[in-house]
């Protein structure tokens, strides 16, 4: 595989639902082994400082159906200034590549509208674009996605809770066996453990369902790479396609360059050195 030079490169990391900038740890490992220096985001309501619902840590869990999450009033745009405020501290390196994996897409595609002047290129692990169509809700809902897994991790009415809520400290061995054959399949099970500690609740309902409208004088002009997860089970491999094509067609002067992963929809956990690879090609 032929690398390119990254002693003057950075790699930006904005990370997908209930996740934080910790699942970039061993790919940021890698790429230094490679020569390129790396940040990884927390979005807004993620990582160690996100507030959990009040029974969420307790016995029995006690009104975590219910309970109004405290992201609830998050933004799109909050989530976007995030990864803005990175990106502007960074911009001393000659090139800047913005990785964004699944609903990070949103946040990271707004960052890059709004700022095209600080992205070298952007790249996207397995996540949402929104160039054919404006909410990330578009595409999970599509024929296209009908195979992907997942359904029933969701618990309450989003719509009440203010956010998509799932349960990864849950007791249930069928509820696990499902959280992880939808993100983790190819992840050891004693790994899965260690993962799934690790996220948090609480997906902001903001970013799945906001519009993000792009432009081609901005984003459009940022050269931007589709790196697919050919065995993705939360985001159909089908569903990954449809998000480039509609790209493409909705701006056909700088169309995606696409590279194929194996595994699952989660290859930082399961093969960080490939993904890192993959980054430097």
């Amino acid at each position: 595989m032929k690398y390119v030079s990254l002693t003057d490169t950075v790699f930006v990391f904005v990370h997908g639902a209930w996740h934080s900038s910790g699942q970039w740890a061993a790919t940021q490992r890698a790429l230094a082994g490679l020569g390129a220096a790396s940040v990884a985001v927390d979005m807004p309501g993620h990582g160690f400082d996100a507030p959990l619902p009040t029974g969420y840590l307790l016995p029995g869990q006690p009104g975590l159906m219910t309970e109004k999450s405290q992201l609830a009033t998050l933004t799109m745009d909050d989530c976007a200034e995030a990864v803005l405020s990175v990106l502007h501290q960074v911009r001393h390196h000659r090139t800047v590549v913005l990785v964004a994996h699944s609903a990070g897409g949103g946040p990271a595609s707004l960052a890059a509208e709004r700022a095209p002047e600080l992205v070298d290129r952007i790249v996207y692990l397995s996540a949402f674009v929104p160039g054919g169509r404006p909410r990330f809700f578009d595409y999970l809902g599509s024929a296209e996605n009908a195979t992907a897994l997942g359904q029933n991790l969701n618990l309450g009415d989003p719509e009440a809770l203010g956010a998509v809520r799932i349960n990864p400290l849950s007791s249930d061995p069928a509820y696990l066996d499902e959280l992880r054959e939808t993100h983790y399949h190819d992840t050891p099970l004693d790994r899965f453990d260690r993962w799934r500690s690790a996220l948090t609740p609480d997906l902001p309902l903001a970013i799945p369902t906001t519009p993000v409208t792009l432009t081609a004088a901005r984003w459009g002009r940022i050269p931007r790479t589709f790196l697919r997860c050919a065995e993705d089970r939360a985001l159909a491999p089908a569903a990954q396609d449809l998000m480039i094509t509609e790209a493409d067609w909705a701006f056909p002067g700088n169309p995606f360059t696409v590279h194929t992963l194996p595994g699952s929809h989660s290859p930082f956990a399961a093969r960080p050195g490939e993904l890192a690879a993959a980054l430097a090609s």
